[in-house]
């Protein structure tokens, strides 16, 4: 069963800097998308940033020059460092993959979210 497990939030103060972690748990075929996304109290959720297979990078208009998105592709893991933290980041994080678990098939994950807290 493929299973996205995150990690790395926390309380940090503003402008300091936390790095998230989101794994893949599972064997799949390959990975076609990722993309970190957060949601803040009484917000809709929105997507902070996405990378593609080539590793092209795409970023939210509030988090350019903070936040860089990466990918290792031989762990199955995507990264979000945070630099420069604001309390208006302060939301849960979700990161989402579209996957092959098989050739035939494709779905997207979602990770269980993980809580950025930054107090001012």
């Amino acid at each position: 069963q493929v299973q996205l497990v995150e990690s790395g939030g926390g309380l940090v103060q503003a402008g300091g800097s936390l790095r998230l972690s989101c794994a893949v748990s599972g064997s799949i075929f390959s990975i076609k998308s990722m993309g970190w996304y957060r949601q803040a109290p009484g917000k809709q959720r929105e997507l902070v940033a996405d990378i593609t297979t080539s590793s092209n990078t795409n970023y939210a208009d509030s988090v350019k020059g903070r936040f860089t998105i990466s990918r290792d592709n031989a762990k199955n893991t995507m990264y979000l460092q945070m630099n420069s933290l604001k309390p208006e980041d302060t939301a849960v994080y979700y990161c989402a993959m579209l996957i092959a678990p098989t050739p035939e098939e494709l779905y997207d994950y979602w990770g269980q979210g993980t809580q950025v807290t930054v107090s001012s």
